[in-house]
């Protein structure tokens, strides 16, 4: 993969935080970022993932306390409230806080539609496409991924509750109406992208395993039938930072970005690493057309990193995170280019070209 470069194409975010208005009553937004696209009837769709939070508000919020944005089940319905916990003394994660042996996010997560001719230009809907509505999604929505796939878009997101992240499943035909299929892996498990046509007659998917005591985060491969039931799963590839100091930048997170790309030379995957200060940076893998379990080629170093201010100064710094990338479609005049957008800083959207030098890797 040493053949690709990533070019920005603009070096200021062409969405912002601040673009986007809370959709929420009393709630400000805290991030807009990671979002999914494809190319539907002329348009770019963006499903961005937006992070909104309580509003303070003098009289109403106490000092040395912070709101907790969250699904709880009242008398059997799951009901966005608020609960009130101390805040931290020191230092802490701004995303993610303990109290009483309990972990909560400290914002809430969900969906929501842009739109763009030109890929560049953005208009953001008013209202959520997918808001947490299950106990399973109780702490959010996150980081989708679209594969279109027998006539219909599929969405994979990270469904969060206080059991961990889970993998969704949600499918569309026109992004006006969706139908939530519910769970597809388990936790603890995200970072999943279906291929976007079948192999073997079978579905394929990407994702990616959490662990603890033994092993690393890594990317897996798994095989359905009907797209909601998963088995076959199968170690695809891990970071190489434990072993080798050249690869420090994926030694210490890793996992798939997009739908993975159909080429010549095989199925294209743009996927993340992060390294031990949490810097997320991207790279490209390469699998064989016929069985993605055969891994062709990888980059031996990452195509973008978080360089700009906007992208090293913001909610979580340091991070450029791809989740969604186009390639635009024959009759257009980008036609043939292929676009990632990427998140920065859970901050605001970035967007650069993957360019194929003509000199063989």
């Amino acid at each position: 993969m040493q053949n690709y470069t990533l070019n920005r194409l603009s070096d200021q975010p062409i969405l912002k935080t601040s673009d986007v208005a809370p959709a929420i009553d009393g709630f400000v937004v805290l991030g807009a970022f990671n979002p999914a696209t494809c190319f539907v009837n002329g348009e770019v769709i963006m499903l961005l993932r937006v992070a909104e939070a309580p509003q303070p508000r003098p009289g109403h919020t106490r000092p040395g306390i912070i709101q907790i944005p969250l699904l709880e089940d009242l008398d059997g319905v799951p009901t966005l409230t608020v609960k009130e916990f101390p805040v931290p003394e020191g230092d802490y994660d701004p995303r993610l806080l303990t109290f009483d042996g309990k972990q909560y996010l400290t914002s809430l997560s969900y969906l929501r539609l842009a739109r763009s001719r030109d890929g560049i230009h953005f208009t953001v809907d008013k209202t959520p496409f997918l808001f947490p509505s299950r106990m399973d999604e109780a702490y959010g929505i996150e980081d989708a991924r679209i594969t279109f796939l027998d006539n219909q878009y599929w969405i994979t997101y990270t469904a969060v509750s206080e059991h961990g992240p889970a993998v969704g499943l949600a499918r569309t035909t026109d992004f006006k109406t969706v139908e939530r299929l519910g769970l597809i892996l388990p936790p603890p498990n995200k970072d999943v992208a279906l291929f976007p046509k079948r192999i073997n007659g079978k579905y394929w998917l990407m994702h990616r395993p959490m662990v603890s005591e033994i092993g690393k985060p890594s990317v897996w491969l798994a095989e359905s039938d009907d797209a909601l039931h998963w088995g076959n799963h199968r170690f695809l590839f891990g970071g190489r930072g434990l072993t080798d100091p050249a690869f420090a930048w994926e030694g210490g997170k890793i996992g798939g970005g997009p739908e993975p790309l159909l080429t010549d030379e095989g199925w294209l995957i743009c996927y993340h690493g992060a390294d031990q200060t949490h810097a997320y940076t991207l790279a490209l893998a390469l699998l064989d057309k016929d069985d993605p379990t055969k891994l062709l080629d990888r980059s031996n170093a990452p195509l973008l990193r978080p360089e700009l201010p906007w992208e090293r100064e913001g909610f979580f710094p340091n991070v450029v995170f791809s989740n969604g990338w186009i390639r635009w479609p024959d009759g257009h005049a980008n036609a043939g280019q292929i676009w990632v957008y990427y998140g920065a800083a859970d901050s605001g959207v970035g967007v650069a070209e993957l360019v194929r030098s003509q000199n063989n890797s």
